[in-house]
């Protein structure tokens, strides 16, 4: 079967991360996305499942206190007010 070559841009620091976690896994960036296209045509999409990521308890907790107006700071007219508050 013949080889093509395929141009990809990308960012620098997600290629940087992605190079180092295939090299972990024993294989090079090419490998892993020759890995990645084959996979996709046996499962006729994408190998793997799109979805947003599930915010920790924190955050939840977060959300839940503005939804009920609990542990929210006051509104402040100006920076001073809200520096007076923060060290009071």
């Amino acid at each position: 079967m013949p080889h093509v070559s395929m141009n990809i841009r990308m960012d620098s620091e997600i290629k940087k991360k992605a190079q180092e976690l295939f090299g972990e896994l024993g294989m090079d960036m090419t490998t892993a996305i020759n890995v990645f296209l084959r996979q996709a045509v046996i499962y006729n999409g994408l190998p793997f499942q799109i979805q947003k990521a599930k915010p920790n308890r924190e955050t939840i907790a977060a959300i839940e206190d503005v939804e009920n107006g609990e542990n929210l700071s006051p509104v402040f007219n100006s920076i001073e007010d809200a520096k007076r508050w923060l060290n009071a």
